[in-house]
């Protein structure tokens, strides 16, 4: 991936106002552009091991740059990130997929489930009741750990969630809020000439865990 990107979004995080933005329109388009014409590039890839991708297209997984500031006390109207999230219903989409994010000194890959509803998030953890030796096999996995930090721990809880029993071996594994997976990037590995073998790879890796999810969700 060029540079394109970074240097935008580098630019626009010491200049985040409506006319900087302005000014500055063309070069976010084709910032914009460079991210999809990435995405599609990959979507191909990914749908030759995850077949519920095959059908969405950029456009549909790119989420908008501007931020919701009703609520917030950050009142900066544009975010400082690029990402997709690519699933088979694009960024809408509640269930498992793989995400794509591009910021200075930020950037990272992930996959699995974020922010789940609590009727997912309790099919999640019945999942892993009943096979936990499985899902802790996937998450061991040589080339997973080797990429990854592993389950994203923000908001993990401190107790046990109910309906399970507290005496369960792994319980640590069923207190986390989101199922998600992260593997963080180096910008000069997202300017580098090999980032699309990098990201195929990583999402070939994740895969397995996207698959234990989907599973849980549909039963």
């Amino acid at each position: 991936m060029k540079p394109l990107i970074l240097d935008f979004l580098t630019s626009l995080e010491d200049n985040n106002n409506r006319d900087w933005f302005q000014q500055n329109k063309k070069t976010y388009e084709q910032a914009k552009k460079e991210l999809e014409t990435f995405v599609n590039s990959i979507i191909p890839e990914l749908a030759k091991f995850d077949d519920s991708v095959r059908f969405v297209v950029a456009k549909d997984c790119i989420f908008r740059i501007f931020r919701d500031v009703r609520f917030a006390k950050d009142k900066s109207p544009y975010k400082t990130n690029m990402g997709a999230w690519i699933s088979g219903a694009g960024r809408k989409s509640p269930g498992p997929g793989y995400y794509l994010h591009i910021q200075p000194g930020g950037s990272f890959l992930a996959a699995g489930v974020y922010q789940p509803e609590p009727v997912q998030l309790k099919k999640i953890r019945n999942e892993i009741y009943y096979n936990a030796a499985e899902f802790k096999s996937i998450l061991d996995e040589k080339q997973l750990k080797k990429i990854s930090t592993g389950l994203y721990e923000n908001d993990k809880g401190k107790m046990a969630p109910r309906d399970f029993p507290k005496d369960f071996p792994d319980m640590e594994l069923l207190k986390y809020k989101h199922y998600t997976l992260m593997c963080p990037l180096k910008d000069e590995i997202v300017v580098g000439e090999n980032f699309h073998e990098t990201v195929m790879a990583a999402f070939k890796s994740m895969h397995p865990f996207n698959v234990f999810l989907r599973r849980a969700l549909e039963e």
